[in-house]
């Protein structure tokens, strides 16, 4: 998966749709959530147009998830009261100006307003999109629903790196191109959220307030503990990877830079496919031991410059980020009680979102004293020891279960 996108449960009507409207809402949430991606291959070199730190970079990134989790919570159960057409139908829109105000940056607070524009879209459109492909299953078939929506999730996080690396590379105009693409892609979408049927309210709003049962804290605190280092890995790749990777390979060659992105994502998706089914608190256990392994590699990658250790490390770390994710969301949702479902996996969710922006600033903050490539060094060692330390936990807690 995605971000790996993770969108949240909503309240379901009976289902309504047709083949041709369910694949048309999954292509919606597929180049969506491409468009969020875009930049990542990018931000080296608004760097150097812009004159501006690492740090920053890491800020840009953050400010997506700082617009993204209130919007969530507020926006997200806008959908049940108003319809998902009222609230999808904006949410496009607002995520082509995201893209338009990257295409036209002329300064970092370009940047910051196309990621607060992008994180405000997303926000707003996972929950509805998640629902809309419920209702859209000609079936039925939820199930295939929440799996059409991961691989469409995941799938899109991955191609915006490999599209924007491999459009700067080879086409003209490499900081405008990917953007514009992007937009032309987003209005067969605006098009498919226009013509969804307009439907009565089924619930009254009211936004989303977090919170967890006391009988369900010591999963939650270990189960969201390894969602959160999980996208922590997923916030390092997608924020600081790439030019991880043309400093390490000495190459300006931005396709590789993006397809490292879109390797590890592939490597979840794939990961979670093959785990569907199995134990939650195995899946976490292997995962965190996988993710701990990848990260080690990633840091002994750069420490060595070895640029063919790099993709094992991704492959190594990917798996893991999707087993970990798999099985703490697995675990999460399983012991959550029916009557607080909804509260303890937006508080879920809330955790995993903070995971994917909030400690790649530290990564930022030590790249202002010491060079890039030691800094995502040192991360990578402690974010592996803290999985480590979670592991453990989750196993003792087996044993005293």
């Amino acid at each position: 998966m995605t971000t790996q996108h993770i969108t949240p449960p909503a309240v379901v009507p009976q289902p309504t749709g047709s083949r041709g409207r369910f694949w048309a809402i999954a292509y919606t949430l597929l180049f969506l959530l491409t468009g969020t991606n875009v930049p990542t291959p990018l931000y080296r070199g608004f760097q150097q147009q812009f004159g501006f730190s690492p740090l920053m970079v890491t800020l840009i990134f953050a400010v997506y998830v700082a617009a993204l989790v209130p919007s969530l919570l507020i926006f997200g159960p806008l959908s049940d009261a108003i319809g998902r057409r009222k609230v999808l139908v904006p949410a496009v829109i607002v995520a082509a100006l995201g893209s338009a105000a990257f295409a036209m940056a002329t300064s970092v607070a370009w940047l910051f307003g196309a990621r607060l524009l992008q994180g405000l879209a997303v926000g707003a459109a996972s929950g509805a999109l998640t629902a809309a492909l419920n209702e859209a299953e000609p079936t039925g078939n939820r199930r295939r629903a929440a799996l059409v929506s991961t691989v469409a999730s995941v799938g899109g996080l991955g191609t915006g790196p490999l599209l924007a690396g491999i459009l700067a590379q080879y086409a003209p105009a490499p900081y405008k191109l990917p953007f514009i693409v992007e937009i032309i892609l987003l209005v067969p979408a605006f098009i498919a959220v226009l013509l969804l049927p307009v439907a009565r309210p089924a619930t009254k709003w009211r936004p989303r307030r977090p919170s967890i049962p006391p009988s369900v804290r010591g999963v939650f605190g270990t189960s969201g503990t390894a969602g959160f280092l999980a996208f922590t890995v997923v916030g390092l790749f997608l924020a600081l990877v790439p030019t991880y990777v043309t400093k390490l390979s000495g190459s300006t060659n931005l396709a590789p830079a993006g397809g490292a992105v879109t390797l590890m994502l592939a490597c979840s998706c794939l990961a979670q496919l093959l785990s569907y089914g199995k134990q939650a608190r195995i899946l976490q256990i292997t995962g965190l031991a996988l993710l701990a392994t990848g990260l080690v590699l990633l840091a002994v990658a750069g420490g060595i410059s070895s640029l063919p250790l790099l993709p094992v490390a991704t492959v190594i770390g990917g798996v893991g980020q999707g087993m970990a994710f798999l099985g703490s969301i697995t675990e999460v949702n399983r012991t959550a009680p029916p009557d607080r479902h909804a509260d303890v996996i937006s508080s879920f969710y809330v955790v995993v979102y903070l995971g994917v922006g909030v400690p790649v600033i530290g990564v930022g903050l030590l790249a202002r004293t010491i060079l890039l490539l030691q800094a995502v060094q040192w991360f990578s060692a402690v974010i592996a020891v803290l999985c480590l330390i979670d592991l453990i936990a989750l196993s003792r807690r087996k044993q005293t279960a």
